[in-house]
């Protein structure tokens, strides 16, 4: 079963989303709609609003080619049977991020009674300038950090000097970058990637107003953690840039004519991106994991189903060799090898 999906955009505490309604084709406009999640099972976390879709963060299947939407909801999570523990996004960034941090699968079992933890990685799609400066990321403790440290730091919401404990490092298109749990960060204005990553929604943030100045409900600071617990979700070693740089940024593997490999099974247990270079016919053995295609650029056609950039499908397992046609790149984002990965 292939399944093409429709667009999914989710409400963040940031603004974004130009480069994705770009993405789709159409003119782009900033918003509070800055992600977009593909072949998704996991509801997001975020307060009660008004306009605030029923299950939101949850995928849609689009009619079969030719069919009319009877405007029934068909959420992907109902029409599959086996399990997917994997979520996939696009994301804009208009604004810097929060400074955040999310939990390890070790943290995850402990706080949050979860199999899950959120060890993400980013492959960076592009991106603008904001404000005269080009995209770039925050990474990672440069100096010496204690939890009482950044606890001082986030009670007075010294942003500058939180932000001033982390390596800022300029990001350009086609790179990867793997982002352990506990490993604190924050996705820099004018970015715009695809992440990967473990089925869940927590994230701890240390500033507590959004991008328009409104205070952020406590439930999208810790995570229902309190404000003394969020702290032992942070890991707080020290690396240099170099050291830091070894160990997240990510070189391809070439696996056969036209795919590449991003995130290997060797890299994190918990799932595995591989590009996909289209010119032509593309014949995709069958596979034993479900998994997401996510259309980076071009267009043509998988299993027949007409496709561009911006547009994402779900396979299930043990779909059958089909033809993947036209002028494309292509990510496949797989789940972990078994049910529940081990490993962080």
């Amino acid at each position: 079963m292939i399944l093409k999906l429709q667009e999914n955009r989710v409400w963040r505490m940031y603004t974004g989303g130009k480069l994705l309604d770009e993405l789709h084709g159409r003119e782009g406009e900033d918003g509070c709609y800055p992600e977009d999640w593909l072949a998704s099972v996991v509801e997001a976390i975020n307060p009660p609003r008004e306009d605030a879709p029923a299950h939101e963060g949850l995928s849609r299947a689009e009619p079969p080619n030719g069919a009319a939407d009877s405007g029934e909801v068909a959420f992907l999570r109902d029409l599959i049977d086996t399990p997917f523990n994997v979520l996939t996004k696009f994301l804009d960034s208009a604004v810097r991020l929060h400074i955040q941090v999310h939990p390890d699968k070790e943290t995850a079992r402990r706080l949050f009674h979860s199999e899950y933890g959120k060890t993400e990685a980013w492959y960076i799609l592009g991106g603008r300038e904001m404000d005269g400066e080009p995209p770039y990321i925050l990474m990672g403790f440069q100096s010496e950090v204690t939890p009482a440290l950044l606890k001082d730091l986030f009670e007075r919401q010294d942003t500058e000097g939180m932000a001033a404990l982390l390596h800022k490092i300029p990001v350009k298109p086609g790179e990867v970058y793997f982002v352990r749990g506990g490993l604190p960060h924050a996705i820099g204005a004018g970015v715009l990637l695809l992440e990967i990553q473990e089925p869940t929604d927590y994230t701890v943030s240390l500033e507590t107003l959004d991008a328009r100045g409104n205070p952020v409900p406590e439930l999208l600071i810790h995570q229902g953690l309190g404000f003394e617990k969020m702290f032992e979700c942070f890991h707080y070693n020290t690396q240099t840039l170099g050291e830091l740089l070894q160990s997240i940024r990510l070189e391809p593997k070439e696996l056969s004519p036209g795919c590449e490999e991003l995130v290997s099974y060797e890299d994190t247990p918990c799932f595995c991106l591989r590009r996909l270079r289209v010119l032509g016919v593309r014949n995709q053995a069958a596979g034993e994991l479900p998994y997401t295609l996510a259309v980076t650029k071009g267009e043509g056609s998988v299993n027949g189903i007409a496709v561009r950039q911006g547009d994402c499908l779900f396979v299930s397992a043990g779909q059958e060799a089909y033809e993947i046609e036209g002028e494309m790149e292509v990510l496949q984002c797989l789940p972990p090898r078994q049910r529940i990965c081990r490993g962080g």
